[in-house]
């Protein structure tokens, strides 16, 4: 039976060219509202993922995200915001988008149709069974992403879809699919809207907890973060004094000569 594309069905809102500016901002952010409440629902899938992911990040697995254009960017985005925030490794999570670097900024024709190169990319990387692989497609449709993940699995390797049409392909490809039903965009087929901004929810959902969860925060604070900027050396300055209880100068030579929040605070006890 074929499934019921969501991310191409007509908008609920027409003849945008006649509206006034006004108008336009605000039944786009009508239609925004929406995203919260469709992610709430698929909570019970983040959950099955992040424990699966927590349990294999302490094995040394790592996190692989598959996509192509948007889809693809937000992934990248994802990992690349683990370092600085967690201190951990870029290999540890790591994005790849069909058509490689050069479709981070500019379409690379035809990239998203080759069903086998996810899985060379893959393989660069050494992929295992320690490893997960989450696929990310809008449409649930890419060959690129469902290629990857049929391969992935194929293998023994943890799969998982983020898609906004329940039951596409991709749902049906992966062990974990999640699948956020946010409804017709305001501009039909423009999945770089809700459904990107569905995408971007669940994926700052699924490595925040996981980070949380094998220890790279604590309390509610970044304590491995990278101290890279006088911002953020302030920051972590910041999370001493609280921590400890100390004045601004004492937590500031803590966290210059320990070069880390959890190693300042660790030391300061």
């Amino acid at each position: 039976m074929k499934y019921k594309k969501i991310t191409e069905a007509p908008s609920h809102h027409d003849n945008l060219e006649q509206l006034d500016t006004l108008s336009l901002l605000q039944k786009m952010n009508e239609e925004d509202r929406k995203v919260p409440d469709a992610v709430a629902l698929v909570i019970p899938q983040i959950t099955r993922l992040v424990d699966a992911l927590a349990e294999r990040f302490e094995r040394g697995g790592r996190l692989f995200y598959i996509g192509a254009g948007t889809s693809g960017r937000l992934g990248i985005l994802d990992a690349s915001e683990i370092p600085p925030t967690f201190g951990l490794p870029h290999e540890r999570v790591v994005g790849i988008i069909a058509g490689g670097d050069t479709a981070i900024r500019k379409s690379v024709e035809n990239a998203e149709d080759n069903s086998e190169q996810a899985w060379k990319d893959l393989q660069l990387h050494d992929i295992s069974e320690n490893d997960v692989v989450v696929g990310i497609a809008a449409s649930g449709t890419t060959p690129y992403v469902i290629g990857g993940v049929n391969q992935a699995k194929a293998r023994g390797v943890l799969t998982a879809g983020i898609t906004n049409n329940p039951g596409s392909p991709l749902s049906l490809a992966a062990d974990i699919a999640i699948a956020v039903d946010v409804g017709p965009e305001f501009l039909t087929g423009s999945t770089r809207m809700k459904s990107g901004t569905s995408q971007k929810l669940v994926l700052n959902m699924i490595s925040t907890a996981l980070m949380i969860k094998i220890g790279r925060v604590k309390g509610n604070k970044m304590v491995h973060m990278q101290l890279s900027n006088d911002k953020l050396v302030d920051r972590g300055v910041r999370y001493v004094v609280e921590g400890l209880g100390i004045s601004y100068s004492r937590a500031e030579q803590l966290l210059k000569a320990h070069g880390s929040v959890k190693a300042a605070l660790d030391a300061g006890k």
